[in-house]
């Protein structure tokens, strides 16, 4: 029997049907009142005042920073081990993008190798990526840093629906948070959605004129803008799930401490959220030197396990022109060879855990290294 890596269907969620229903039967389709009531919603679950949905956390990237006034000829400081949206994201807010390396146990973005940075470049703005739902062991550091150098924090907290640092939520620290809502995520619609969180008044009114276009009025532009609206379908989906965001989170929390205990001693080591951080458990994902050979293993096993992410974004292509702190990220490169996520969401039961579990024990069995990888 098969293990698939998620279970997305919605089909027998009977509140998820309701919502959409209300919508159906509104008429209204695209930033109505179940957009504003999400927002509001959204906003006090990470306790800050202001959440404005747009079309994607990609999008939420781009007009939390233009918001900022991060633009064309600006330097936007990130993590180099990150998915490609999180550059792509500062790309459409016509800024470069300036990646530094990882700390090797949460993969965040490494607080001294930041520091480095901003002594080296002219940064506008800090985007610290909360990958996997972690911060990281620097996280405090990174912040005193980001205010001595008074730069921006922009968190990309796309993975961190529920999680928290030191009993605060992350996506309300910096000046502003980008959140996706793309269906895998811990808190996911039934197609894209985004949002952008922030504390700051000004800077949420900038980000509702800019996903409109920049409209002073209707049909009248007072800047180029974006079009990057929520629909009040997702919205209601999401309004619906949100009250169950945080169960999944320690289910996912459980499941994961499981993962641990059956695969302790293991050549391989655990992607952390960081200490003091309770991480959303958004994936569970280990690094091991033959991670190819493992994932052909479990699919052999029907087991599905993807590669978050195979390239560091000092690899990719599409940022060859990026400056990059010190001239290199062996930590993200790195990383990138070795990282493999197993399959973790809250309809996972813990047999499929263990079954993963001992496919995975099975194959360092078979003529593998046997000793441990130090965390």
């Amino acid at each position: 029997m098969t293990i698939p890596f998620q279970r997305l269907a919605a089909d027998a969620d009977p509140g998820v049907r309701r919502a959409v229903g209300r919508v159906l039967a509104s008429g209204r389709f695209v930033l109505g009142p179940e957009v504003e009531a999400f927002e509001r919603a959204f906003a006090a679950s990470i306790g800050v005042a202001h959440a404005v949905g747009v079309a994607s956390g990609t999008d939420a990237i781009t007009l939390a920073l233009a918001a900022a006034g991060i633009g064309p000829g600006d330097r936007v400081l990130t993590a180099a081990f990150s998915t490609g949206y999180t550059a792509i994201g500062i790309r459409h807010a016509g800024a470069t993008p300036v990646f530094a390396d990882v700390e090797p146990g949460s993969l965040c973005l490494d607080a001294g190798a930041a520091a480095r940075a901003l002594e080296e470049q002219e940064v506008r703005a800090i985007v610290p990526v909360h990958i996997f739902g972690g911060a990281g062991a620097g996280w405090g550091a990174l912040l005193e840093i980001a205010d001595r150098h008074r730069v921006p924090v922009i968190e990309d907290a796309c993975q961190a629906h529920g999680a928290r640092a030191s009993g605060r939520a992350l996506g309300s620290f910096g000046k502003a948070a980008a959140f996706s809502f793309y269906p895998t995520k811990n808190l996911g619609a039934l197609g894209d959605a985004g949002l952008v969180a922030t504390a700051d008044e000004g800077l949420a009114a900038r980000v509702r004129s800019l996903r409109s276009g920049a409209q002073g009025k209707r049909h009248h532009h007072l800047a180029p803008g974006w079009n990057s609206r929520l629909d009040e379908i997702q919205a209601a989906v999401l309004r619906e799930r949100l009250p169950a965001l945080p169960e999944g989170n320690r289910r996912r929390a459980a499941l994961a401490l499981r993962y641990r205990e059956l695969l302790a001693g293991l050549p391989l080591r655990f992607v952390t959220p960081g200490p003091a951080v309770e991480g959303s458990s958004h994936l569970f994902v280990i690094r091991t030197a033959p991670r190819d050979a493992l994932r052909a293993h479990l699919e052999a096993a029907g087991i599905d396990a993807l590669v978050h992410y195979p390239a560091a974004l000092t690899e990719q292509p599409a940022f060859s022109d990026a400056a990059v702190a010190g001239g290199t990220c062996p930590e993200a490169e790195a990383a990138a060879r070795e990282v493999l996520s197993l399959p973790l969401h809250p309809g996972l039961a813990e047999r499929e855990v263990e079954r993963v579990a001992a496919s995975v024990r099975a194959f360092f069995a078979r003529g593998r290294p046997t000793e441990p990888v130090s965390e």
